[in-house]
């Protein structure tokens, strides 16, 4: 088990530098940190609720199987940062690029990546165009955490999970 969680931990390590590190350009240090504000609490959460204003029938209710998808996934992903209590890579590895304004909480899960996977795969289940559109977004703001030195793959690869089943989970008890 031990020799697992090593290959698991150098693996983590390996695909972060190459993230963090070695996709480093100018254009990327633009985008990055504006497409990490996607999966954010501020923008999540308002987009949903001017959803909620601004659309009828069939939408309006897959928005509020988005809101209950963002809300559970969310509640998972703040008692597994207390029970876990990763530290993010920036605090750990002492060359990891590091942007603004880093976090101070826990790194484990995503908390970004479970919003937009949580959001974007309401969506998808439902219209196969918006799935086109916002599952490779999320996958980006995935990406674009470990851009910015602040989670490791495995945050962003149990993020995804985490906020993909909740997606389904919502879905299919709604149906």
């Amino acid at each position: 088990m031990q020799t697992i969680a090593n290959w698991l931990e150098r693996s983590d390590r390996s695909i972060f530098t190459i993230i963090n590190k070695q996709l480093q350009c100018n254009v990327l240090d633009v985008i990055m940190p504006r497409i990490t504000h996607l999966g954010g609490a501020t923008f999540t959460i308002s987009s949903l609720l001017i959803l909620l204003i601004f659309t009828f029938g069939e939408q309006r209710f897959w928005t509020i199987e988005a809101i209950a998808s963002l809300t559970i996934s969310h509640i998972f992903v703040h008692f597994i940062k207390k029970l876990y209590g990763r530290k993010r890579p920036y605090m750990i590895m002492s060359d990891a690029r590091i942007f603004d304004n880093p976090l101070v909480d826990y790194s484990f899960p995503s908390g970004h990546t479970t919003a937009s996977f949580a959001i974007s795969i309401v969506f998808a289940l439902h219209s196969f165009i918006l799935g086109v559109i916002l599952v490779p977004l999320a996958a980006v703001i995935g990406i674009s955490r470990m851009y910015l030195g602040l989670h490791y793959p495995t945050d962003v690869f149990v993020g995804a999970s985490l906020g993909s089943l909740t997606a389904i989970l919502v879905v299919q008890y709604f149906a």
